[in-house]
This record gives C-alpha cells, structure tokens and sequence, in this order.
C-alpha cells in the first residue's frame, strides 16, 4: 500500500522549475506550452534582496509548483566575486537581456514576458514578502 501512495504521489508532484538561460529558448518554450516567461535580475553573490527572493519566493515549494506548471523562468545573474562569474556566453546573453529590459541596472528586478517576449508585468526589488503573495500578483495576469 506504502509503495502504491508513493508512486501515486510522485506522478503529481513538481521539482524546482529549472532556470533556462537563454531567452529566445524561452520565448520558444513559451509559445509551445502556452506560458508566461519570467525574467529574474539577480546579484546573486551580493544583492541581498536577491538572495532573500531566492530563498523565500523561488525556492519556496508553492512557488515551484505554481512555475513548473505556468512559466518558463529565466535568471539573469550578475555576481560580482570572482570565483562565481558566469562562463563568457553566459554573461554576454544576460548582458543583451539587461539592456533589453534592464538598461537602469536595478536588482532584483523581475519581469513578466509574452511568448513573444513583450513586457506584461515589472517588479522592481521584491514582488512580494510571501511565495503565495508573489503566486496571487502573477495569477491575476492576463
């Protein structure tokens, strides 16, 4: 029976939303599934807003599962220290996303895309205290 509930369970349940690094890969994921594209600016080795967003929004498990199954999420970091900087295409690809839709620099800032990569939505610093806080603004869009 034991064995029953956890297959059971584990045809339902959702990992962490994986983070796509390009955004014409995700504007292409976003027109095959029908979702919104969410574009995270991130310091991740020196914003301390972008560090508490990671951990109380995107890796909260209410937020993963409202993602997995509504978004396709991309993260632009721009760590500073020298032992966390992103390969040379990395950087490059999340420097031609900033100055697409980030040209003032501000961290952590999140943005809402079409499939067609228009912005829908901008939230500058944290969008919300709380995962289900952040959940209710992103499912009020249309």
């Amino acid at each position: 029976m034991n064995l029953l509930v956890l297959i059971f369970s584990s045809l339902f349940t959702f990992g962490p939303p994986a983070w796509v690094k390009d955004i014409e890969q995700a504007k292409k994921m976003s027109k095959e599934n029908h979702k919104y594209i969410l574009v995270n600016f991130s310091g991740s080795d020196w914003c301390g807003p972008c560090i508490k967003m990671e951990k109380e929004i995107f890796e909260n498990p209410a937020f993963q599962t409202y993602a997995t199954q509504n978004l396709v999420m991309v993260n632009a970091d721009f760590p500073r220290q020298k032992k966390h900087q992103l390969d040379p295409k990395q950087k490059s690809l999340n420097e031609k996303l900033a100055d697409q839709y980030n040209k003032t620099g501000i961290f952590p800032l999140t943005v809402l895309l079409d499939e067609n990569g228009k912005v829908v939505k901008r939230w500058e610093g944290m969008p919300a205290k709380e995962a289900q806080s952040f959940i209710a603004q992103l499912q009020t869009v249309k």
